[in-house]
Order: structure tokens, then sequence, then C-alpha cells
């Protein structure tokens, strides 16, 4: 689980920013966050940085040569949700938290679009999607409710890779 590794993080305000290594110590390719993640308490900036690990973490999963672009529908659903439970657990310490990309998320998810919403704004051609969609029914929806929206995706760390 990705939640106790962001609070260790956020605590060793000294600790390197590497993350972690793919195929341990030796191989050299590793996943970093940016240096102000390790420092900031931001709850908009932490909320992605659950967001940017749950996708590496993915990527890693995945398998092949370069993580860094390994991408499925799976993994950006995950780390979308991972990025509303760090978010909504934010705001349930203080209540007066907004951030206009999040909270349209939220209502998003709130509304059972989620999938739909990962698909019209991230769909990769290489991606196996659910059979379940209701793409019609969200077209009507989003019409609706996301005329003036603009998707965001922010990576809070980056690969880096060893020669091979």
């Amino acid at each position: 689980m990705i939640r106790p590794t962001i609070f260790v993080l956020l605590i060793c305000c000294g600790c390197s920013s590497s993350i972690y290594l793919r195929d341990g110590v030796t191989d050299g390719d590793t996943f970093s966050l940016a240096p102000k993640a390790l420092q900031d308490s931001d709850p908009v900036l932490q909320s992605w940085v659950s967001y940017s690990l749950t996708r590496s973490t993915c990527q890693l999963q995945i398998g092949g040569e370069n993580p860094a672009r390994n991408s499925s529908f799976e993994c950006e659903l995950m780390a979308r949700r991972h990025l509303l439970q760090t978010w909504s657990e934010k705001q349930a310490t203080d209540s007066a938290l907004s951030d206009v990309y999040l909270d349209k998320l939220a209502t998003i998810r709130q509304a059972s679009y989620l999938d739909e919403y990962i698909v019209t704004y991230y769909r990769q051609r290489d991606w196996i999607l659910p059979d379940d969609l209701d793409m019609f029914s969200y077209r009507k929806w989003s019409g609706m409710n996301l005329r003036a929206h603009r998707a965001q995706t922010r990576l809070i760390g980056s690969w880096s890779f060893a020669d091979r």
C-alpha cells in the first residue's frame, strides 16, 4: 500500500528523493519525487504525490524496458482513485480546502462516471477498456456538468534510467 510510504517521506525531509529502484539497487532505473514533494505539506500537492506514486508503481508492475511509457486503463483509474482518496482525507481534516480540478473530479466520481471520464480524457490506443462503460449517458451528463472543464495531470516525480 502506498499511503505509509507517502507519510514516511513527508516526515523525513532530509531523506533522498529516490523512492524506488526497478529490479533492485544495481539496475539503476529510479523513480524520484521532486524535492518539494518531500518538504511541502500542501494538501493539493500531496494529493498529486499520491497519484504519482500510485501511477509509477503500476508502471513498474506492467513491466517492460521503459516503465515511464507504460500505461493502462487500470493504472490510470487506480491512480485517480488514490488522488481522490488523498484529497478527501485532506478535506476531512479541513473543510475549507478547495481545488477547482480535484473538487470537479470528486463530483465526477460521485456521479459514477470516473471510468468514462478517464477514457474520454486520458485514453491510450493500447488500453483494454471495460465492457460496462456508459459513454452515451456520460456524454449527456458531461455536456451539462463539464462545459468549461480542463483535465489535469500533475506528475510530482520522474523516471531516470541507467545506461544499459
